[in-house]
This record gives structure tokens, C-alpha cells and sequence, in this order.
């Protein structure tokens, strides 16, 4: 059920990754769980109140950017060197403490993206293609158990966090009224999978 708190499987975390910046595994694996706490304290709130799930209150899009914004927090305060990049809607999310003036850079080498999906193996989309440190996230939010509030509370499957470049990503056709976006492509999204962080495989 989804009022049962989820736990971040230590596990699953890989035994020997390769991080930048001094990031360490208890700092993902902290990270995931403020997630999975959050989920747990606001949707046992909503029961008692007879509300539906937060997870199926908040559109696909909505619920990737919220998880996006909140492992970015929860990272840099559990991150030695790295903080929140105070520019708005600056790159990288994740920058390293100190060196741009106010913590605030629009376009920023030094640092980590962090993104968020439900597509499995991590082919998210970008706003474009540039060389970065990119860590993606992938969840999932079960959408078809009933009732609704016997579904399972929302779950990561996989983290990865590679160095990508700008050569590894294909640009999406955009349609009139779209933003153009990029995504890694067939050897990007290999590149970028050989460097996980946690699988877990469990169907549950």
C-alpha cells in the first residue's frame, strides 16, 4: 500500500561507481529517501483527510520536475562540495560551492544536471545538447492497482551519472508551437548507462 513508507535498497547501489565532485553513495541514497519520506508524510496526510494519492493528484510532468527540484535540494545538502545553482533556471543544477560569484551561474561548467523519468534507462529529454555531468533518475508511479489507495507508493529503479558531450546527443524535431529539446543518442545513452549507480530490479 502506499502508506507504507518505501527504504532505499543499499543494496542496489553500485559497489565501485565512478563520482565527481566528492559525491559519495549515502549521499543519493539520503537524497532518495527525503523523496520517499515526503511522499510517505504528505500522502498520510491526505488519507486522513479522504484525498486522493499525491502521486495521482500531480500530472506526469509536474511530478518529474517537483522530484527533479527535490533531489537537487536533498543532494546539495548531503553533498560535501556541491549547492543548489541559485540562478534561475541556470545550468547546472548542482554547482560546486564558492566559485561562481553568489553561488549563481547561468551557464556553468562546474557541476551536475540533475533529471528525472519514468522512461526506463534513463533517455530523458534535455532543453539541449551540451557537455555536462548528467544524472538521471528513474522512477516509477504505479498508475492501475484498485483500488487507488492499495497502489504501490512511488519507487527509483535506476540513478546514473556520467560525463557526457555535446556530440552524444540527437536533437528532437519540434513541432510549431514546441520547445526544442535534445536527448542522448544511441552511443550517448550507452555511455551514460555504464555509469550507474543503482539498479534495482525488483518488479514490486
Amino acid at each position: 500500500m502506499s502508506l507504507i513508507r518505501n527504504v532505499v535498497n543499499s543494496d542496489c547501489f553500485n559497489p565501485a561507481p565512478t563520482l565527481p565532485y566528492q559525491l559519495r553513495i549515502i549521499d543519493f541514497q539520503s537524497a532518495m529517501q527525503d523523496v520517499y519520506d515526503f511522499f510517505h508524510d504528505v500522502n498520510v496526510n491526505l488519507h486522513e483527510k479522504g484525498l486522493r494519492r499525491f502521486e495521482d493528484m500531480l500530472r506526469p510532468a509536474m511530478c518529474s520536475g517537483l522530484i527533479s527540484d527535490m533531489l537537487t535540494s536533498s543532494l546539495a545538502k548531503h553533498s560535501r562540495t556541491l549547492c543548489e545553482n541559485q540562478y534561475f533556471n541556470g545550468h547546472p543544477d548542482l554547482i560546486v560551492q564558492g566559485i561562481y560569484p553568489n553561488d549563481s551561474v547561468n551557464a556553468g561548467e562546474k557541476g551536475v544536471e540533475i533529471k528525472s523519468t519514468v522512461k526506463v534507462g534513463g533517455a530523458v529529454d534535455t532543453h539541449g545538447a551540451r557537455t555536462q555531468w548528467l544524472c538521471v533518475f528513474v522512477y516509477k508511479v504505479d498508475t492501475e492497482t484498485q483500488p487507488a489507495w492499495s497502489r504501490s507508493p512511488m519507487k527509483f529503479t535506476e540513478v546514473y551519472l556520467g560525463h557526457v558531450e555535446e556530440d552524444d546527443f540527437r536533437s528532437n524535431a519540434r513541432g510549431r508551437l514546441g520547445t526544442r529539446t535534445a536527448t542522448l543518442d544511441r552511443d550517448g545513452i550507452a555511455k551514460l548507462r555504464e555509469k550507474w549507480i543503482y539498479l534495482d530490479r525488483d518488479p514490486s
